[in-house]
């Protein structure tokens, strides 16, 4: 997973659903915001499976007892809270939270090593969205049956993230999509009374903003080489059209429509629109320049808002700002999925009683207690239409949509290869230092090569 930023909070969860605001990183440590954004992992593991869509392990899925919980450090209680409701009603059945590593590299790395050693030391794992390839083809996890989960409540695009060759292995409990937060003031003494759409239109009303008060900045999002480069370009491709890989895999980053995208956001530093810092840009780096009064757009994760709209005197936007969602080429834009999903070791005891856990941590009231006490948008759709969600929740409405049209990132083995090759190529064209065509006609060779 990226980086994220370091919060804390004294909130608690009744006072969060009384403010009309929460959407923010207020209850938030490291590691629910790590959950929910944009995810990545390190160099692509060595494991025992063959890449392929084959039947993998079985375990036997009546067996119940006692099992565990690997995943990062829960920083907002919320976990426990739901541990010992479950606990209190299953005894026999307790389930035990491991808390790995706050980095999301050391957490897959225990994984993979516990995986390697066949240990069944951890029972259900708490899995990045972009591992489910590998873990999957490894068969380091089980198919899961997709009559025992509601799989009909789930956001389509989250429902997607735990899916390898169409089979269920990792089931959705969290996810989160980037909007476009904009300066609503400066737009409206510009003459522009709703937010762009493309980012042709966002360019327009940069230099509108700008004849008006030329120390304003234009637009910034994740352009620094690290895995937000990598949400960022397949959110961008997308919105033209394209993919960096086909339905079956293939990839085709060197399509016209994958140069174009990049191009545009080339053309943005080129012109200024963008600024030449940006290419130092994560999500901290972004949400700063933004809440520091410098930029007029910024793409970003939900978190950013509560924190831009603080009223402690460390924002200069509160009160000042819109939220839509992010741009596209030709039309409206895509975000890049975030979130985190259940699965269970292919040799762990008691996958009975795991099943039925992840069921219970999809039901209804655990869904909507997450999203309302720790402000991370959770996959069941119906928690998105819960009255206390909607006023809780100031841009609900968009942030559903950008869910439910969100990119779901290469689902590929060699995923930390993948991701790299993609920065690597990405950050070269739009820092000028490769041709776009260049550039992407090399990406595509290197993607290839990957999948040989």
């Amino acid at each position: 997973m990226t980086s994220s930023p370091r919060t804390s909070s004294s909130t608690g969860p009744r006072a969060l659903a009384s403010r009309r605001s929460v959407l923010g990183a207020g209850a938030l440590g490291a590691s629910a915001l790590t959950l929910a954004a944009c995810g990545g992992s390190g160099d692509g593991g060595e494991g025992g499976g063959d890449g392929g869509s084959g039947d993998g392990p079985s375990l036997d899925l009546e067996q119940r007892g006692p099992i565990t919980l690997a995943r990062g450090k829960d920083t907002t209680g919320q976990l426990n809270e739901f541990l010992e409701r479950w606990n209190s009603e299953h005894p026999d059945e307790e389930v035990t939270l491991i808390e790995l590593p706050e980095s999301a590299d050391e957490q897959r790395a225990q994984m993979i090593n516990n995986a390697q050693a066949q240990s069944d030391a951890y029972t259900i794992l708490s899995l990045d969205v972009v591992w489910t390839a590998e873990f999957a083809a490894n068969q380091w996890v089980i198919e899961l049956p997709e009559d025992h989960f509601p799989l009909d409540g789930i956001l389509p695009g989250a429902l997607e993230t735990g899916k390898y060759f169409d089979k269920l292995y990792a089931v959705p409990y969290a996810t989160n999509a980037q909007l476009l937060f904009y300066r609503k003031d400066l737009l409206e003494e510009a003459g522009h009374s709703e937010p762009p759409v493309t980012f042709e239109e966002m360019w327009q009303m940069i230099e509108d903003v700008q004849a008006k008060d030329d120390s304003i900045l234009g637009y910034g999002a994740q352009f620094s080489k690290y895995e937000g480069l990598t949400c960022q370009a397949s959110a961008t491709i997308r919105s033209n059209g394209g993919d960096l890989f086909d339905a079956e895999g293939a990839p085709q980053a060197d399509s016209a429509e994958a140069v174009e995208a990049i191009e545009t956001i080339r053309a943005g530093f080129e012109a200024g629109h963008i600024p030449e810092e940006a290419l130092t840009y994560k999500e901290e780096e972004t949400r700063q320049a933004f809440q520091d009064g410098r930029l007029l757009f910024q793409t970003n994760w939900p978190y950013v808002w509560e924190l831009a709209q603080a009223e402690d005197g460390s924002s200069e936007v509160n009160g000042k700002i819109g939220v839509t969602l992010v741009p596209g080429v030709k039309e409206a834009g895509a975000s890049t999925l975030g979130g985190a999903n259940y699965a269970i070791s292919a040799f762990a005891q008691n996958a009975g009683t795991a099943l039925d856990f992840i069921a219970f941590m999809t039901e209804f009231e655990q869904q909507r207690d997450w999203m309302l006490n720790t402000t991370t948008p959770t996959a069941m759709a119906e928690v998105y239409e819960d009255p206390d969600i909607v006023e809780a929740f100031d841009f609900i409405d968009q942030l559903r949509t950008s869910i439910e049209n969100g990119v779901v990132r290469p689902q590929v083995v060699k995923y930390g290869d993948v991701t790299q090759a993609i920065q690597d190529a990405v950050y070269g064209a739009i820092s000028g230092e490769t041709e776009v065509q260049d550039a992407m006609e090399g990406l595509q060779e290197r993607l290839t090569e990957l999948g040989d």
